[in-house]
């Protein structure tokens, strides 16, 4: 994997870039993001390992806010709600964010949005390919601030959906043995 560090001025003006999510905090990548489709209309971005996003606040209360955004789903007990669905997959979440910050009532919101792909672990077409990292927000570095909390999105999606978590895990496994015997590793 060949990663890359550029600034966002620095992104070329055509083309498809791919851009490695491990440690980023998702809000300020998602500016990032959107902000790059929107003035560039001719770039494609792909944004992979979105299950390493990172939410700051507390643990419990960032997943709390998840379920109970959830639960407000249409109910047995309240079948007239068919409010707005929140995703529980982190490619999902990430793409939901990104198109928050987009004008998407207009066409240039909307195609900007058409221009963004959001995948979680790295597809095997996209393995051999440069990787961007816009800027360096490790993990590393919220763990040295002692008040610094945060959670990974694979995380949240590991509380409020247990079930479709475990089995994209299984799937993780055998695409990890897939990806070596055509590596060769």
């Amino acid at each position: 994997m060949i990663i890359e560090k550029r600034e966002l001025e620095q992104l070329p003006e055509r083309g498809e870039i791919i851009i490695d999510a491990d440690g980023h905090i998702a809000g300020r990548l998602a500016t990032y993001v959107a902000k790059a489709l929107l003035e560039r209309p001719s770039l494609r971005i792909v944004v992979v390992n979105a299950e390493k996003l990172v939410i700051t606040g507390d643990r419990k209360m960032v997943i709390e806010w998840f379920k109970r955004k959830i639960s407000e789903w249409r109910t047995h007990y309240n079948p007239e709600k068919a409010g707005p669905k929140i995703p529980r997959r982190p490619d999902r979440v990430f793409k939901r964010i990104v198109r928050g910050m987009l004008p998407k009532k207009n066409m240039r919101g909307r195609s900007a949005l058409k221009r963004l792909r959001v995948y979680m672990s790295i597809p095997l077409e996209m393995l051999n390919r440069k990787k961007l990292v816009l800027y360096e927000v490790p993990l590393a570095k919220l763990k040295v601030k002692p008040l610094a909390k945060f959670v990974t999105l694979e995380e949240v999606w590991r509380n409020i959906d247990f079930a479709a978590w475990e089995q994209w895990k299984r799937a993780q496994e055998i695409w990890q043995k897939r990806i070596k015997q055509v590596t060769g590793g």
